[in-house]
């Protein structure tokens, strides 16, 4: 009996290496809903030397704003033998049947950024509701009262929701109070500054340019209202809001025709999305991860599995912090600046 027990103990010891050995040379598929926004590629990039240190491989795919492609690309990953995915979700929704597939095959999904409400995918962002806060609160000390112009990002995206959730909390009682009034406010499809733009243009002619803040959801979003602003001859007049610390942002924010953009080291996040779906590929279970959070805020009240990374944002009397940081250099920052720029002497 006991020979036998020893056996089995050998077989097991045995399993349990060849499980650890499988955890190696593990394929990780990226699929990310498009490649116009700056940012995205800096993601790319953590995410890519966080496997090449952990000996794991990089595949991935672009949807290219199309919820529909989005759909095969993660077939296609599949197909290619990723033994984990990482989804930048173009459509909360419509992506729907591929998190299903991935969980009927057994491959974990790691929602990047976007939330997939679904407790198959696992969910790791930044807290977008403080964002939306820090947003706001950073474009009322500029103007405390007036007209407010909001600027939302993709409304299939429930990040655009989360922060004007956010928005709204720290604006509402200046808003009842009648400080401020909401003179227009719309959804930007895809996030395209085009968009955004196009729906400024739309809100300047509506008001005979009376504006006096805009609450814009990303930078992407907040470059399309200041083209829009600077048309009129009011950029540097109106407080503008953003997110993703942008290159151009930062620059904007130096000449002081953007008021703060909210800093996701985009760095962190993928290395950390990276890890934890190798992680979950190797077989640890979403409760095992570290930092893991239940998160339950979603449209549907789904609990989900989660990691929220700090946010920061960054106004012209912080830049310095960025620039410190490595995330962008001085040059970059500071080009065409002639004011007082504490970061740009």
């Amino acid at each position: 009996m006991k020979s036998v027990l020893k056996l089995m103990a050998g077989v097991a010891v045995i399993v349990s290496l060849h499980s650890v050995a499988q955890a190696k040379d593990l394929v990780v598929g990226v699929s990310w809903s498009n490649f116009q926004e700056e940012r995205w590629k800096t993601d790319e990039a953590a995410i890519k030397a966080a496997l090449e240190a952990s000996g794991d491989k990089y595949i991935s795919a672009d949807a290219q704003s199309s919820a529909a492609k989005q759909l095969t690309d993660v077939e296609s990953l599949i197909a290619q033998g990723a033994n984990a995915l990482i989804v930048l979700a173009q459509d909360s929704d419509a992506i729907g049947p591929a998190i299903e597939k991935a969980a009927a095959e057994g491959i974990p999904v790691v929602g990047y950024d976007r939330l997939i409400e679904n407790p198959a995918a696992f969910y790791i962002t930044f807290d977008n509701k403080e964002v939306g806060r820090m947003q706001a609160r950073e474009v009322f000390k500029v103007k405390p009262e007036g007209n407010y112009v909001f600027i939302k990002g993709n409304s299939a995206d429930p990040n655009a929701d989360f922060l004007f959730s956010g928005q709204m909390e720290v604006l509402k009682e200046a808003i009842d109070a009648g400080k401020i009034k909401n003179v227009g406010e719309a959804y930007t499809d895809g996030w395209k500054p085009e968009i955004a733009q196009k729906n400024m243009e739309q809100f300047l002619t509506a008001n005979d340019n009376k504006v006096d803040a805009v609450v814009a959801s990303n930078d992407g979003t907040g470059g399309g209202a200041i083209a829009a602003l600077d048309a009129q001859g009011l950029a540097g007049a109106v407080p503008v809001s953003g997110q993703d610390a942008d290159k151009a942002a930062l620059n904007r924010i130096a000449l002081g025709t953007q008021t703060v953009s909210v800093w996701k080291d985009s760095r962190e996040l993928g290395k950390r999305a990276a890890e934890i779906a190798v992680e979950l590929a190797g077989g640890k279970k979403m409760e095992e991860i570290a930092g893991v959070t239940t998160f339950n805020g979603g449209p549907k009240g789904v609990a989900m599995q989660s990691v929220f990374l700090a946010p920061l944002p960054i106004t012209k009397d912080n830049l310095n912090v960025v620039i410190d940081a490595g995330w962008i250099s001085k040059e970059e920052a500071c080009q065409g600046v002639e004011g007082d720029v504490a970061a740009c002497k």
